[in-house]
């Protein structure tokens, strides 16, 4: 089982996670895409729509991913991987994707490897971003979680066609995703 950090080690000065105003302009939205999903920029210091965890964490509403500037990649990325999951139930989703414990371990699965696929950040970084916000593990680590006690997230992921070699497009188109 995984669960998200204690809200008081979240996004502490220093905490050294990659922020989203450091990612090559355009690539996150490039990225979630083929998903249809879009990312919407918020101003400087303003709340986030469908935030969770409050400002800087990231948002979503139906197909929209909120982030500002010093929103961590790895929230932006959490987020979206949860309406990605949850395709079927995507356009009543405001704030708390729900969906149960296989679901939320195929989220963190899924969202190490598009962080393979965003220039600049790879999985590895991914999985340090992870353990330094406080997500927790049974392995103790993202990293180890995700190379030796995944199999459940696979299987889920590639029952759903969302895992690379699983037989289906690892990034559906926007029709084929809202589809499923």
């Amino acid at each position: 089982m995984i669960e998200r950090g204690d809200r008081n080690v979240i996004d502490e000065p220093g905490d050294g996670c990659l922020r989203c105003d450091e990612l090559a302009a355009g690539a996150l939205a490039a990225l979630l895409a083929p998903y249809g999903l879009s990312v919407e920029p918020v101003a400087a210091g303003a709340d986030i729509p469908g935030s969770y965890w409050g400002a800087p964490e990231a948002g979503i509403v139906g197909e929209r991913v909120f982030v500002r500037a010093d929103t961590p990649v790895h929230s932006a990325l959490h987020e979206a991987c949860h309406l990605i999951c949850a395709a079927d139930r995507r356009a009543a989703i405001h704030t708390d994707a729900g969906g149960d414990y296989a679901e939320e371990d195929a989220v963190c699965y899924l969202q190490v490897l598009l962080a393979d696929r965003l220039p600049g950040v790879g999985g590895e970084r991914m999985t340090r971003d992870m353990d330094a916000w406080g997500y927790t593990f049974r392995l103790g680590s993202a990293r180890a979680w995700f190379e030796a006690d995944a199999e459940d997230a696979r299987a889920w992921l590639a029952a759903r066609g969302l895992l690379p070699g699983a037989g289906r497009n690892f990034a559906p188109s926007a029709a084929g995703c809202r589809s499923r």
